[in-house]
Parts: C-alpha cells; sequence; structure tokens
C-alpha cells in the first residue's frame, strides 16, 4: 500500500515537463563539443592567436624608403615690372634650385629574418598559453559533469531508498491493522520516513546546483527541466603504469610546451639583439639641378660608427634571459611530474577503497538488511536493529556513490594532469 506520499511523487514523475523527459541527455563528448563551440573565454583565446599571427607581418615589413624634396634659392624680394621693360613682371623663382633625394636603410645580419622568427615563436607561446587555459577550463567543466553525475547517482539511489521505505511502511501499516505490531514501533518506523525524505529533496536540489554549473560554463540558457547528461558512473580497477601517464604528459601538456618555446623565442631575442649591433648603411640618391649644369644626380652612402653603441646591454640581457627560461622549463617540468604523481596516487587511493565495496561490502549490507528485516518481523530481532540495519545500508550505498565521484574527480585531474583525456 502506498502513501499519500509516494502517490504524490509518482504523479509529479509523470507528468513533470514532457520536455525534461523527452530530452536526449548529453554525454561527456557532446558536453565538450558545446563548450569548445560556444564557450565565450575560448573564443577571446582564438583572437588573441590571429592577433599575434597579425603581428607576423608588421615583424617581416622592409623599412619605408624616404624622399626629401627641396627648392631653394627663392626670392620672394624679386622686384616687380618696371615701366621700362613690363614684360619682365614679377619672377622669385628666377633663380630656384629644385632638389629631390631618394634613401633606404639596408638592414643586415637577417634582421627581418629573425624578427619574423621571433614573432612566429611569440605566435606558438600564445598558441600554447590557451591550449593550457582551456586545459583549466576543460578541468572545471568535467568537474562540473562529474559533481551533476554524482548528484544524478545520490538521487536515484535516494529515490529507491525512499520507494524501498514506503513499500515497507505499507507492510508494517497492515501488520499495525492486524494487530501483529505496536503503535509505538510503527510510529518509530514511520519518523524513519523523515530522513529518506530530507535525503530525497537534498539530491534533487543538488542536482538542480549541479546542472546550474554545467550551463553556465557552456553558456547555455536551456531551461534547467529541459536539460540532462549521461555518462558511467563506474571505475575502472586497472590502471597503466606511471611512467605511461608521465610520458604522455611530456608529449601533451601545454604550459611545458610553452616553457620550452619560452627558451626557443629567448634564443632568438639573443641573435636578433647580436645582429641589432652590427652597422644598416643607408643608400641615398640625388637629383638637382645648379645652373649651367640643367640637371645632375648623386650618390651617398650613410654608415653609422658603431663606435660607443654597440647594442651591448641587449646582448647581455637576452642572454641572461635565455638561461631564466631555461630555470622556468626545468621547473615547469618538474611540476608535470609531480601532478601526475599526485593525481595517480589519488586514483590508487581510490581504487583501492572501490574495490572492496564492489566485491563485498555492498551485497553484505543488502543482505545484512534483509536479514535482519526478515529476523525483525518473525520477532527474532528488535526494532532497533533492524533500523541499524538499514541504516548501515544506506550509509554504505552513500559512501560508495561518493568514492566513485572521488574516483571520477581523480581521473579528471589526471587528465589535466597529463594535459589530454586519458582516463573517461
Amino acid at each position: 500500500m502506498q502513501t499519500p506520499a509516494s502517490i504524490l511523487r509518482a504523479i509529479l514523475v509523470t507528468s513533470l515537463p514532457c520536455v525534461a523527459l523527452s530530452q536526449t541527455p548529453l554525454t561527456w563528448q557532446q558536453i565538450k563539443d558545446k563548450f569548445e563551440a560556444s564557450n565565450p573565454t575560448l573564443r577571446a583565446n582564438q583572437l588573441n592567436i590571429d592577433e599575434s599571427r597579425a603581428a607576423e607581418i608588421t615583424a617581416y615589413l622592409r623599412p619605408n624608403p624616404s624622399f626629401t624634396g627641396t627648392l631653394d634659392q627663392l626670392n620672394p624680394f624679386a622686384p616687380g615690372p618696371s615701366p621700362t621693360s613690363p614684360a619682365d613682371g614679377y619672377r622669385p623663382f628666377a633663380f630656384a634650385l629644385p632638389y629631390a633625394q631618394f634613401s633606404y636603410l639596408h638592414e643586415r645580419d637577417h634582421k627581418r629574418e629573425l624578427r619574423l622568427e621571433g614573432a612566429k615563436l611569440q605566435t606558438d607561446i600564445t598558441a600554447s598559453s590557451a591550449a593550457d587555459q582551456e586545459r583549466g577550463l576543460l578541468f572545471n567543466l568535467r568537474s562540473a559533469f562529474v559533481n551533476a553525475l554524482q548528484a544524478k547517482a545520490m538521487l536515484q539511489n535516494a529515490k529507491e531508498n525512499l520507494d524501498y521505505w514506503d513499500h515497507e511502511l505499507g507492510i508494517f501499516r497492515d501488520r499495525l491493522h492486524a494487530g501483529d505490531i505496536a503503535q509505538i514501533d510503527y510510529d518509530r518506523l514511520d519518523l524513519q520516513r523523515v530522513q529518506f525524505e530530507s535525503d530525497y529533496e537534498t539530491d534533487v536540489v543538488n542536482l538542480r546546483t549541479a546542472k546550474i554549473q554545467l550551463l553556465m560554463l557552456l553558456n547555455d540558457h536551456t531551461p534547467i527541466d529541459s536539460f540532462d547528461i549521461s555518462g558511467p558512473f563506474d571505475f575502472l580497477d586497472r590502471l597503466g603504469p606511471l611512467e605511461q601517464f608521465h610520458n604522455v604528459a611530456l608529449q601533451s601538456r601545454p604550459d611545458l610546451r610553452a616553457a620550452v618555446q619560452s627558451v626557443e623565442l629567448a634564443e632568438s631575442s639573443h641573435r636578433l639583439a647580436v645582429a641589432n649591433g652590427s652597422t644598416d648603411p643607408t643608400f641615398s640618391i640625388d637629383f638637382a639641378r645648379n645652373p649651367p649644369i640643367p640637371v645632375y644626380f648623386g650618390v651617398s652612402v650613410t654608415i653609422p660608427l658603431r663606435i660607443f653603441d654597440r647594442n651591448q646591454g641587449e646582448k647581455a640581457r637576452t642572454a641572461v634571459d635565455i638561461r631564466r627560461n631555461e630555470k622556468l622549463r626545468d621547473a615547469a617540468q618538474a611540476q608535470v611530474f609531480n601532478d601526475v604523481d599526485s593525481a595517480y596516487v589519488t586514483i590508487i587511493g581510490a581504487v583501492n577503497l572501490l574495490k572492496p565495496y564492489r566485491e563485498k561490502y555492498l551485497n553484505l549490507a543488502k543482505d545484512t538488511r534483509d536479514r535482519v528485516q526478515f529476523s525483525y518481523q518473525n520477532g527474532g530481532l528488535s526494532l532497533l536493529d533492524y533500523l541499524d540495519a538499514e541504516k548501515a545500508y544506506r550509509d554504505v550505498r552513500l559512501a560508495y556513490i561518493s568514492l566513485i565521484g572521488s574516483y571520477l574527480s581523480a581521473a579528471a585531474q589526471m587528465n589535466m594532469a597529463a594535459g589530454r583525456e586519458v582516463l573517461e
């Protein structure tokens, strides 16, 4: 016999938004694809990479040639027409000397190529940094996805517990009416339902909160009741060797790749500093008029004398910068090993705890509860024993679900540490 509350819950489940029930749950891959397509931070990062590529164009531009035009020996005070020679007129340009010069700075020692090389390396670093930020955002997304999966499992467990207890209450209500148990025993059983109902309502709120967090990361305004996810809520009891994860992380971690690229950029900047210490001549050609010569041209070369400034300071600074970035690269590599080791130990610990639950404790808790229930119904044990067995079963189930959530969170941490998905 069902209680009014269970009947009401059944009505709500069957009448609640058809949209929610008909909505196809999204898998992790679909969530990830949706995130990569719509997250504004990722799109901003891509624009940042495009900006860096545009800077490559500027880095490879040649110096602009220069043009100088001169008109010399103008005479604004030239006499005007005289009464005796009215045809002469006002001639301020009579003795003007035009002069034109074209000049071009020639860059030596492959300065343009070195600037382009540095700009391309900067673009690579920008792309690696964007990938590293995406790695962190995907970890947040995966954590939110795991929280939602765990909230769904907790809600399902709470619903099963509540349905089971409502079924038990129906049996005990019949026994109460038949005079088989005392009213006080039934009241104690009925009071126990409060805990199950509280668990159910709490898990409903937790699931909605987890969905809100997931929708926020997706930049999605879908109603919560129309949004659902699906995925395996379980664990793998076999894990590859630690060295395998080390190798994957060393090849895939974008922050380590950015650190290596920073060393390359520092070396390129040092080569450019050395090149900038060389002399760049300026070639010029000029045209002019100098009566009685109607037109002439000349050529010249301007060579700066690098006596004092040979770019010594920048050469020294970039040499030190190479060593600094090498140390940062070594620190980044050490951080990679630390992250992988920490995630690996966490997963191993979770698996070691989960194995006995799946192989022994879950079934043991259920069998114990069922045996105590049978003994209580047949007068072999007290009501307190029955309530304790029910609580023990509930605690074991909740602990198992929490441990799986911890395992999946540790798997997400390992994926983040490795730089790509190595555990589903």
